[in-house]
C-alpha cells in the first residue's frame, strides 16, 4: 500500500466514524503499525485546509468541522431538526412502533396510500431504521423504531407507548 493509499484508508475510517476512533483501533483495521498510523494520520491532517480538519484527542483522531464553519453546520442541523413531523409521518409512525418489524407494502395496506417518501423520510430523520430482509417474494426490507425515536418521545423503550384504544382495560 502506497502512504497516499495508507492516509486514503484511515481517512475514510474518520469519515464514517463520526467519533474519534483510537490508534490502536485505526492500526488494526488498515493493518499498519500504530507508529505508522500516527505518521499517516498527522500527515493527512497536514492535506486538510477547508472546512473540515484531523483533530488528534490523546491517542485518538476524529473528522471535525473547522471552528469558523461550526455555525454554518449547527444552521444546518438546527433547520434539519427543527422540522416538524406531517400528519402522514406520525401515522407511519405509529404504525410502525405497535406493529414492528413491518414492511412499507404494510404500512400501506393500513394506510391505503403511498408512503414510500414517507418512510424514506423518516429514516432520513432517524426515527426509524431497516430491520433486514423478510424471507417472503421479493425480499421486502422490514423497519423497525430506532434509538432516535425512543430519545425524540422521551421514552426508554417501547413499552412506554400509550396502549391502543381497544387494548386499554385489558390484562387488568
Amino acid at each position: 500500500m502506497t502512504e497516499r493509499d495508507c492516509q486514503n484508508a484511515i481517512e475514510a475510517v474518520l469519515f464514517v466514524s463520526g467519533e474519534p476512533v483510537s490508534v490502536s483501533r485505526l492500526a488494526e483495521v488498515t493493518g499498519l503499525t500504530e507508529q505508522e498510523v500516527v505518521t499517516f494520520a498527522d500527515k493527512l491532517s497536514e492535506r486538510f485546509d477547508g472546512g473540515i480538519m484531523i483533530l488528534k484527542l490523546e491517542d485518538a483522531y476524529q473528522m471535525t468541522t473547522r471552528p469558523n464553519t461550526a455555525e454554518y453546520v449547527k444552521a444546518f442541523l438546527e433547520i434539519r431538526r427543527d422540522t416538524p413531523l406531517s400528519s402522514a409521518a406520525m401515522e407511519v409512525l405509529a404504525i410502525i412502533a405497535y406493529n414492528q418489524p413491518v414492511t412499507k407494502a404494510f404500512v400501506e395496506q393500513v394506510r391505503g396510500v403511498d408512503s414510500n417518501q414517507t418512510v424514506n423520510t423518516l429514516v432520513e430523520k432517524g426515527l426509524i431504521e431497516e430491520a433486514g430482509r423478510l424471507e417472503l417474494p421479493g425480499r421486502p426490507i422490514s423497519y423497525v423504531t430506532s434509538a432516535g425515536f425512543l430519545r425524540s418521545f422521551g421514552m426508554s423503550s417501547l413499552a412506554d407507548l400509550p396502549p391502543l384504544p381497544e387494548q386499554e382495560g385489558k390484562g387488568t
